[in-house]
């Protein structure tokens, strides 16, 4: 996905049940992954697919969730429902990377990548053979999803 995750995030908080902070706690678990992208351009020089980093890992993110939701039944209750969309739109985040991107979903036991589709090179850019293929029709559905949302709002 190229655009999708901020409104897959949004979606997921809009749908969530109401309770204080789902909605930025799911919007901001829907993009917290891409935020690599600032290490993978600033930093590594894009030396690796930014899919390689601890962010996009699903077992991270499980693991953190192990430790995380306990905590919160514990010590802030009041937003374990936020928690759990946070988790929820990170979860949407890698399914919808594990489309046409690369998702580590084996790690640790594997580092090769999974993806469901993969997008011909036909372009020059890779953004013109992603935005012209047509699982680029899933991203406008989403984006889609949450304008309806949005307006539906009041």
């Amino acid at each position: 996905m190229i655009t999708a995750h901020l409104p897959s995030g949004y979606v997921v908080g809009r749908l969530w049940p109401k309770a204080p902070l789902v909605l930025p706690a799911a919007v901001l678990g829907g993009i917290l992954p891409d935020f690599d992208m600032i290490w993978f351009y600033l930093i590594d020089d894009r030396a690796f697919h930014h899919h390689r980093y601890w962010v996009h890992i699903p077992a991270f993110w499980a693991a953190i969730a192990v430790i995380a939701l306990p905590l919160f039944v514990a010590f802030a209750r009041r937003y374990l429902t936020a928690a759990c969309a946070f988790f929820a739109a990170l979860l949407v985040h890698v399914c919808l990377d594990t489309i046409a991107g690369d998702i580590m979903w084996h790690w640790p036991w594997s580092t090769k990548f999974t993806h469901l589709i993969t997008i011909p090179a036909r372009y020059d850019s890779w953004v013109l053979n992603f935005v012209l293929h047509p699982v680029f029709i899933l991203e406008m559905l989403i984006w889609a999803a949450a304008f309806f949302l949005f307006w539906k709002r009041t």
